[in-house]
């Protein structure tokens, strides 16, 4: 398994010490950036928890595109697996693909409440949110993710981004292109990201990763990516 289930440790996070408070912001119509979303003790169960998502069967892999490339991120699917471009019940192992925890559709709806406070019936989706699968995402040093779209799922509720670890760059694109118009988003762990709307269809990717920006105390090696989606199937 890629860096020993990326890396190894116990301990409690550190707070965010000198460095400057970030405010919410709302980088495009439909997104919505929270930062310092996930408190300390929430960041170290869901590291724990993706320890465990990513363990065989079922358990974290390296995709093959269909030009015969492989990405750079590690993922691991819950409720449904990913691949391109689609999903399915059974992992690339042939194994029962896990399932979607209870408690990670309950923090994702929070999430979701939490980035539309006052506006959630004017996203689509976003009222009767009820999502039902996740992808987590590895990066190990030096992974990136090209600019894409997330349109695998048969629903236009909003998508949920939880970070953790090391920061990263994030693209926030357009919805017709991957060319510019497009908003960098630098994403700490803890960090929420939910986007919907008129964004909910944009391109979007992780142009680098900062290494060593994590917190030791996590024991991560790397930034871990948790995407929380309904599918619609």
């Amino acid at each position: 398994m890629q860096g020993e289930l990326f890396g190894a440790g116990d301990g409690d996070v550190a707070g965010s010490g000198g460095a400057p408070a970030r405010g919410r912001s709302e980088p495009a119509p439909g997104a919505v950036l929270v930062p310092g979303w996930l408190d300390a003790d929430a960041q170290l169960r869901l590291v724990a928890a993706c320890r465990d998502w990513a363990r065989p069967p079922a358990g974290m892999r390296t995709v093959r595109m269909p030009n015969g490339a492989m990405m750079s991120v590690r993922t691991v699917g819950l409720g449904w697996d990913w691949y391109p471009y689609g999903y399915r019940r059974v992992a690339a192992d042939g194994a029962p693909v896990k399932a979607f925890p209870p408690e990670l559709a309950r923090l994702a709806r929070s999430a979701v409440a939490e980035a539309y406070a006052g506006t959630v019936d004017d996203i689509a989706g976003a009222a009767g949110y009820e999502p039902d699968v996740a992808i987590v995402n590895h990066y190990p040093h030096g992974a990136k993710m090209g600019l894409h779209q997330d349109r695998d799922e048969r629903a236009d509720a909003p998508v949920v981004s939880l970070s953790l670890g090391d920061t990263c760059l994030f693209r926030l694109g357009n919805t017709e292109t991957r060319t510019r118009p497009w908003t960098d988003l630098e994403l700490r762990s803890g960090d929420l990201l939910v986007f919907g709307g008129p964004t909910r269809f944009a391109y979007h990717g992780v142009v680098r990763t900062l290494p060593g920006t994590a917190d030791p105390a996590l024991g991560l090696t790397g930034r871990l990516n948790i995407t929380v989606r309904q599918s619609g199937l």
